[in-house]
């Protein structure tokens, strides 16, 4: 019913089904781990209405599974990227696995998947961190850069007035800085990955 892919590693589709409505996956070495994906295969759907919020439990410095939610799958949004790492040092949440006795060596994480009704997957909150790296994230990035960028090589503009002459020191109009920064800026509105090509 459900895949897991960990980059650089075979997709997994064997997850232990460890109650009716609970499933999960192990992730050996999961310190090396940055972002996990998890799916539906397509072969059975999640019954109406329902859907599978995703877990991960790592084991703590005692040994004892830390769950930490990520986030979910519906049919209509059969897959999911989670970031993972650094989650470690954050604290568990509530999660449905709590009572069961699940086997977990020292350097394996879990991957859970517990099927519930859309209702509530819609009222549990996934720790902030799990969210994976967007676009967006990157485009502000560039820009806050840019801006950065302006402002400290504009905080050295002087007047032509000013200026002492120096025959080994080259000038360059703000005018032109500001030109640059604004076509910058255009760029990546239009396209985020035209500095790629």
């Amino acid at each position: 019913m459900f895949g897991c892919i960990v980059a650089g590693r075979l997709v997994q589709t064997d997850a232990q089904q460890i109650a009716e409505d609970k499933f999960v996956f192990n992730l050996p070495d999961y310190e090396s781990i940055n972002h996990v994906v998890v799916f539906m295969l397509g072969t059975v759907p999640f019954p109406v209405g329902m859907g599978g919020s995703v877990y991960i439990s790592y084991p703590d410095s005692s040994g004892m599974p830390v769950w930490q939610l990520l986030g979910f799958i519906t049919n209509e949004k059969p897959s999911a990227i989670f970031k993972i790492s650094g989650l470690t040092s954050g604290v568990g949440s509530q999660h449905p696995f709590g009572a069961m006795t699940i086997p977990q060596m020292p350097s394996v994480a879990q991957i859970g998947i517990s099927v519930e009704p859309q209702e509530q997957l819609a009222q549990q909150t996934p720790v902030a961190s799990a969210a994976p790296s967007t676009l967006d994230a990157f485009t502000q990035f560039t820009q806050k850069m840019l801006e950065s960028f302006y402002n400290y090589a504009t905080s050295f503009t002087v007047s032509q007035m000013q200026m002492t002459p120096n025959p080994s020191e080259l000038f360059i109009p703000a005018s032109v800085v500001l030109k640059w920064y604004e076509i910058f800026q255009r760029r990546l509105s239009q396209n985020p990955n035209f500095w790629k090509t």
